[in-house]
């Protein structure tokens, strides 16, 4: 028997469709399956598991149409936006990777947003701006989600756009209820939607209060925004055109009619007081929507003990889960022993040195030059791992050189590749007095997908936060925000601003393969911790044998030595974070190495949703943790 069933028997089969909403239990070790909050859930047809229970009954019921994983994806990227709203909208970005069972082939699409190609360095330098803040206008790059999907549907799905959209439509329209997670954005908010952002007010206060917990929520803008949509597909259906040039009419009424000319007029006109102390109108043209598009890109991908790894590319962080792994390989985790004091040192002095080339390295790959072959190399992490003192804990940053084994000069010009972008000159350092951060960054959701023909669908939806950006009246969502993620006051470095590029996000799902096969797809929301949990889980389950729900629940480590991929970029020296639970023993000697130790007071520190076939048997399991909103806003459903 697959040791990936460890811990299944003695459940009942689970022979019909199963919502899990168990509650928390307490933490009283990592190995016993009857100690999980939740149970795994399994099928044979399909599983989805993502951040909200009717996104996911909305994706089940795709399937249960026949459409493939890729179409209940698609459809709950939508019924998200809407219900997630406080960690993901419409006016957002969505990396996505999967496995075509058709091609027998991992492709990642490239669901990023777009920098503003009106402004430059320069520009930032004579307003005084050294750091893009994280709120308002002046972070928003152009909206990803809508041609994200259309590629999505186009190259991989079999339903139009409208049959996926129909169900997240019917939920802006007729309402959802209000719950717990939603409604305290909300309320954190309120003083900010009515003095500063009329339009957020006019939504998000209907009745002019925060709605109650179990009041029915509404958003018809959107569902009339969506309703356009459809209305551009079934247009060009009806003119005779094919599913392909109707899904292009879907994308360019978006993005060369009347919504891009509505969003450019808003950020044109308006402007909005934001981190920085300032108000700031947008930069977005009519240009930057008509010129961008969502893109099949190649992964990244490492083998790690049998398994192949497959992340997005350097336009996300997903490269340095690879980049840890293949530290990790340095070390024999299995000997040090899960939950040790030695393990949690290994992994979180591994962590910090693989961040710590994350940020240095890791940008848009179409106008940078990245080192791929040096920074997954066995020899470069040979070098790096020597930095691991077992003894002592490091407080420093310390990203490496891996052009020394890229087999190739690094380029003179790095790293901008000729004839991509001439950088302007900088002058003397600015003022940075006037920056304040008092942005509170909401979160990120998940989105997984498996059927019966073997598909793998993973996104990692984000961004369009209505916490940190005002709504456009008419239209129902704000724009992203992850231009803040560009160094706006420097042109030698990986994530300098650059027009029309796409930042380095931190968005990242994760896929992996056995023998050829499908295996898994993991990912999780928490900005710079994602692949720091989701890398763990995925030890949990590959080194040391525990089912995907157990994975999921176990203690997890996690650090900010490195600077943030968020605005104001900051960072905490040598810190770590470890949840409720952990022995005092592991604790104290973790504390005698060096550590600054942040323990929580909950047993789970992870936000993961999992999607799994089994190599033996083929059947399909799904987890999602327990975690967040009243015991857990993730679900997973299965048949």
């Amino acid at each position: 028997m697959s040791i990936y069933l460890r811990g299944y028997l003695g459940r009942a089969a689970l022979t019909m469709i199963t919502l899990v909403t168990i509650l928390c239990v307490g933490y009283a070790g990592p190995s016993l399956a009857s100690e999980q909050a939740r149970p795994v859930i399994m099928g044979t047809n399909g599983m989805v598991a993502c951040g909200h229970y009717l996104a996911a009954h909305v994706g089940n019921t795709i399937l249960l149409k026949g459409g493939n994983a890729f179409d209940a994806g698609a459809a709950m990227l939508l019924a998200q936006s809407l219900l997630e709203h406080q960690s993901y909208g419409f006016g957002g970005e969505v990396p996505i990777i999967l496995y075509s069972a058709k091609d027998r082939r991992v492709y990642t699409i490239d669901g990023s947003t777009a920098s503003p190609k009106s402004v430059d360095v320069a520009w930032f330098q004579e307003r005084g701006i050294t750091k893009i803040p994280g709120d308002g206008l002046l972070c928003a790059g152009v909206p990803a989600v809508c041609d994200a999907i259309v590629l999505l549907l186009d190259k991989f799905g079999t339903m139009s756009f409208t049959e996926i959209a129909a169900e997240a439509i019917r939920l802006a329209d007729e309402g959802f209820p209000m719950y717990p997670g939603m409604q305290s954005a909300i309320a954190r908010m309120e003083q900010r939607f009515r003095e500063q952002w009329p339009g957020s007010a006019a939504l998000f206060l209907p009745n002019d209060r925060v709605p109650r917990v179990g009041e029915v929520f509404c958003n018809k803008d959107l569902a009339n925004t969506w309703r356009k949509l459809c209305e551009a597909e079934q247009k060009a259906l009806a003119e005779g055109k094919s599913r392909s040039e109707a899904l292009k009419a879907v994308r360019d009424r978006f993005y060369k009619g009347d919504i891009a000319e509505a969003i450019v007029k808003f950020q044109q006109e308006n402007k909005f007081m934001d981190d920085l102390g300032e108000e700031h109108y947008g930069n977005l043209t009519m240009e930057d929507f008509a010129t961008y598009s969502a893109k099949l890109r190649e992964p990244w991908h490492i083998n790690y003990h049998g398994y192949d790894v497959y992340k997005c590319g350097p336009w996300t962080q997903g490269p340095v889960f690879l980049m840890h792994l293949k530290l990790l390989e340095q070390f024999d985790l299995k000997k040090l022993g899960y939950g040790t004091a030695d393990y949690w040192h290994v992994m979180a002095e591994t962590m910090k040195l693989a961040h710590a080339d994350k940020i240095e390295w890791l940008g848009d790959d179409e106008f940078i030059d990245v080192p791929k072959k040096g920074l997954l190399s066995t020899e470069y992490a040979q070098e790096r791992a020597k930095l691991v003192d077992m003894m002592k804990a490091s407080s420093e940053n310390i990203p490496g050189d891996p052009w020394k084994y890229e087999g190739r000069p690094k380029p003179e010009t790095y790293p901008y590749l000729p004839g991509k972008y001439t950088p302007p000159k900088i002058g003397q350092a600015l003022d940075t007095s006037k920056m304040i951060c008092s942005t509170e960054i909401m979160d990120t959701t998940g989105t997984r997908a498996v059927d019966r023909w073997g598909n793998v669908f993973s996104a990692t939806p984000s961004g369009g936060w209505f916490t940190s950006s005002p709504i456009i009246p008419g239209l129902g969502f704000c724009l992203n925000t992850r231009i803040q993620m560009f160094y706006p006051d420097r042109t030698d470095h990986a994530k300098s601003y650059v027009p029309g590029a796409r930042p380095s996000t931190s968005l990242t799902p994760t896929l992996v393969m056995k023998d050829g096969k499908p295996f898994l797809a993991i990912g999780m929301p928490g900005g710079d911790q994602q692949d720091q949990v989701t890398l763990q889980d995925f030890i949990h389950i590959v080194d040391f044998g525990y089912n995907i729900q157990e994975a999921i629940e176990l203690p997890h480590i996690t650090t900010n030595n490195m600077p943030s991929l968020f605005y104001p970029h900051s960072r905490t020296p040598g810190r770590i974070s470890l949840p409720a639970g952990i022995p005092p023993e592991v604790i104290k000697e973790l504390e005698a190495r060096g550590h600054k130790i942040s323990q929580g007071k909950n047993r789970y520190n992870g936000n993961s949703t999992v999607v799994m076939i089994d190599p033996v048997t083929g059947v399909l399991y799904g987890a999602a943790s327990p975690s967040g909103d009243q015991g857990g806003h993730k679900y997973a459903i299965g048949w």
